[in-house]
């Protein structure tokens, strides 16, 4: 969590407001919810698609080198003990030794007070805690609410057992040290924290009818790995060459032990991941004879023949930063975080984090990582399958080297293994067998990960459109209104409709023409109850940048330069545009 100073008040007014207007539901609301699942309402399931779209515009079909890919959310067990996330995908975790509940350990809010320790607890029924319990009283909090608290703890976690929470007696009380800004207790509770422990986040399933170990399955943490299973199958069918990528965006689970900050951090949420797959740095030694080496000055607008993965690395910072620009997220609310050699997996070369500005703090947006070869060889190793391209123009390349050079490479790749800091160092023996398949024209390649959360980005567009504004009507009564500017590419509906009034039946049935119109191009509201102020105030809360009217000068009462012709209003500025009809469908294409 960073550390900067957390807007609790804007959070809650965009969480009442998300609900209001149907952009984002608690799941399962009407029997209490249940933590971490949320569900889109209409306009939030209309900016989604976009927000999907737009990604998926700007990855695939604007590109010659990325294709795409739509795979299950359940996927053969095996995979993920290949990819190291059976063994290794679990966030250390804490429990509270009062309530049992459970919190990241690296996300405890710090927490100041007095410890007031108890040798126990016992109630009429017979039942008892035999045990210590340390919990922190706040500073300010008086002592018989601060026991009134331990006794309803206490009475909800251990159930009927205990009877009720009044008569439940608290044993042996003594006060402790006073302690500031600790992480040894829990948030909710105050009581103290367990020692930290790994908590595998991977959510279990059964495939088949007798639920058995072996019918274990899991639902996908990842998007990622299904790609990287169907490497060969893309490319043996698609006709594409390294360098290129595949993309997927799907349904991902995590099992969170605290979701927290409303979408943010949940159990389910939708990925958008491309692996692009390069060539190593030494078949681009091999084939052009030097990789080209990044500089500050150097020219990412259009990816080279001699580039290394740290060229591409830096491209696709650069891409998804231009991405982001386009919908509206400009470097002003972004941040970036070049993860430290100690931050990085063993097998990563190098990891951005892409930050947004939230208001509960500057967090991940996306990473964009250099994964070396690791997965593909993984699946390889696991799976028995052999995961390598074969390059034409590599293995033309290195037949024209002489043995010479071929040993110069060999030990300038030894040299760099003997380097390592992390990891296990491949020994010669291993060095050279690689080379002698690189020499064949023979290789796994290198991949590039971009990894976006779609959830995240919905909120960070979200939390950025809000705004408040005052406006004070002729009477001098002043009230706040929210406006949320979208951009409006990515606006769920991009063109509200509106009659300026209902009772002529002429300017009716020319507004609903110009509606059936609109909205075979573009998402359009139809409004025709209130004032035309309310309407428009209507539309700007759900974020819809235009708003059309149909009036008198439409039907040409007032002059028959005005026939058929419409008011089209802005939303961010309220500026006001007379249209023709005949135009108005390219006026309003050119601004979305």
């Amino acid at each position: 969590m960073s550390a900067d100073k957390k807007d609790t008040a804007s959070m809650e007014k965009l969480v009442s407001l998300c609900k209001r207007r149907g952009f984002i539901y608690q799941s399962s609301e009407i029997y209490g919810g249940i933590g971490g699942f949320w569900d889109y309402g209409p306009l939030g399931a209309e900016l989604k698609r976009n927000l999907r779209e737009a990604w998926w515009r700007t990855m695939t079909r604007d590109r010659e080198d990325v294709v795409g890919l739509d795979a299950t959310i359940i996927m053969h067990p095996k995979i993920w003990e290949a990819s190291g996330h059976t063994a290794t995908f679990a966030d250390l975790m804490r429990e509270c030794t009062l309530t049992n509940k459970r919190v990241r350990a690296d996300h405890v809010d710090p927490q100041s007070g007095t410890i007031i320790q108890f040798s126990g607890a016992q109630s009429p029924t017979g039942w008892k805690i035999a045990r210590t319990i340390q919990v922190l009283i706040k500073n300010g909090e008086h002592i018989e609410s601060f026991r009134k608290r331990v006794r309803q703890l206490i009475a909800q976690n251990a159930g009927d057992a205990a009877g009720k929470p009044e008569e439940i007696e608290l044993l042996d009380e003594t006060k402790l040290d006073t302690v500031e800004i600790s992480v040894d207790f829990h948030p909710e509770s105050g009581a103290a924290l367990g020692p930290a422990r790994p908590f595998n986040l991977m959510l279990k399933t059964y495939v088949g009818p007798t639920a058995t170990e072996a019918d274990v399955a899991y639902l996908r943490p990842e998007t990622a790995q299904a790609i990287f299973a169907q490497f060969k199958n893309v490319l043996d069918s698609s006709r594409v060459k390294v360098p290129f990528g595949i993309c997927q965006i799907g349904k991902a689970f995590r099992n969170e032990v605290t979701p927290k900050n409303f979408t943010f951090r949940s159990r389910e949420f939708e990925q958008m991941e491309l692996e692009f797959f390069i060539k190593p740095d030494e078949a681009i030694e091999i084939i052009h004879g030097a990789v080209a080496p990044w500089s500050e000055s150097a020219d990412l607008s259009e990816p080279q023949p001699n580039w290394g993965w740290e060229m591409w690395h830096r491209y696709w910072v650069d891409q998804r930063t231009k991405f982001y620009a386009s919908i509206g997220l400009g470097t002003d609310v972004l941040d970036y975080y070049w993860q430290t050699n100690d931050d990085l997996a063993h097998y990563a070369r190098a990891c951005v984090d892409i930050l947004f500005k939230f208001p509960f703090g500057t967090e991940e947006l996306e990473g964009i990582a250099a994964r070396g070869d690791f997965d593909l060889s993984q699946h390889q190793k696991h799976s028995g399958r052999p995961q390598e391209f074969f390059d034409d123009e590599l293995k033309a390349a290195a037949a024209k080297l002489s043995d010479d050079q071929k040993e110069a490479l060999i030990q300038k790749r030894l040299a760099a293994e003997a380097s390592k800091t992390k990891g296990e160092p491949l020994p010669e023996p291993a060095v050279r067998a690689w080379f002698e398949r690189l020499f064949k024209g023979n290789y796994v390649p290198h991949v590039i990960e971009p990894s976006a959360g779609l959830d995240r980005l919905a909120l960070a567009v979200l939390s950025l459109a809000y705004n408040e504004v005052e406006k004070t009507d002729d009477k001098g009564k002043t009230e706040t209104l929210t406006i949320m500017r979208f951009h409006p590419s990515i606006a769920p509906i991009k063109v509200g409709v509106f009659p300026l009034v209902k009772n002529k039946p002429e300017i009716v049935a020319k507004a609903r023409s110009v509606y059936n119109a609109l909205k075979k191009h573009l998402n359009c509201f139809y409004d025709e109850t209130a004032s035309i102020g309310r309407r428009y105030a209507r539309q700007d809360e759900a974020g819809t940048p235009f708003g059309v009217t149909i009036d008198f000068d439409t039907l040409g009462e007032k002059g028959p330069e005005l026939l058929d012709t419409v008011t089209v209003r802005e939303r961010d500025s309220a500026a006001q545009h007379r249209v023709p009809i005949a135009d108005l469908l390219p006026w309003l294409l050119a601004r979305i």
